[in-house]
């Protein structure tokens, strides 16, 4: 195959959500996160340069998939400001349903998380701490946006990420089988607090926090308090920031 014109138009496109509803195609870049994604997503192209193709002659691609081109032709397809020497466009998924067994495990939720970087992150550490299932809101940032893929480094295929209409009415049908937890400035220390090893850790937006709605399911208000307490810190911290923290004090208990 050969990289048409025609097929750079579809590939740019998956920059907007648009283009990937329209295709039901996503892109990642760079050899990590390729070579991670190989396993977990059906592979529609492989776009490298014949450097790259010598140096990973062991993948298990069928030849019909794969397009040799230059550094030039994947600069213009490129999301990246430094583009790297292999772009693998993947099928996107079915829509999956959220799996009854997560009653008995820790999953995050995401209440209009914006940033493509901050998704990314948030996944990279779900997937770090074993949690294989994020709930999120339909407003959030799409998790197959290029930014939030490249953010995972591979961790996306090992995470899986589900939209929902409503958050504050899945939460409340979840709240009958397990706690649902959410950070707020005025919530209990969670150093000193009680934490279960399963329930919902939620999440809030970048600049508005947790929305009325559905703070009003939450079970358990956390707060991840400065040091010292009575220090002038910022106002609050990054949402992927906070997640780590939460959910690393969540998995240290069960140490």
């Amino acid at each position: 195959m050969e990289l048409t014109n025609a097929l750079c138009k579809t590939i740019q496109s998956l920059e907007t959500i648009k283009g990937r509803r329209q295709t039901s195609l996503f892109m990642a870049e760079g050899t990590k996160c390729v070579l991670e994604l190989l396993t977990a997503f059906k592979l529609k192209y492989l776009i490298a340069t014949r450097q790259w193709l010598d140096d990973n002659n062991n993948i298990n691609v069928n030849n019909d998939k794969i397009i040799e081109a230059g550094r030039r032709d994947i600069k213009k397809i490129s999301q990246l400001i430094t583009p790297r020497d292999v772009i693998a466009i993947f099928k996107i998924p079915s829509v999956s349903k959220i799996p009854d067994d997560l009653r008995s495990d820790l999953v995050l939720a995401l209440d209009r998380v914006q940033d493509p970087g901050n998704l990314g992150t948030i996944i990279r550490i779900a997937d770090w701490f074993g949690v294989h299932n994020i709930i999120a809101s339909f407003d959030s940032v799409d998790c197959f946006n290029p930014k939030v893929v490249q953010a995972t480094m591979g961790a996306i295929g090992r995470v899986k990420v589900h939209y929902v209409d409503s958050l504050s009415e899945t939460l409340k049908s979840l709240s009958a089988f397990m706690p649902i937890y959410g950070t707020f400035l005025d919530g209990e220390n969670i150093y000193k607090s009680s934490l279960s090893s399963n329930g919902v850790i939620v999440m809030g937006n970048e600049g508005a926090g947790i929305s009325e709605e559905v703070g009003q399911v939450i079970t358990s208000r956390l707060l991840i308090p400065p040091y010292p307490h009575d220090s002038e810190t910022v106002e609050s911290l990054n949402v992927s920031m906070a997640t780590a923290i939460t959910v690393a004090e969540f998995r240290r208990r069960q140490f």
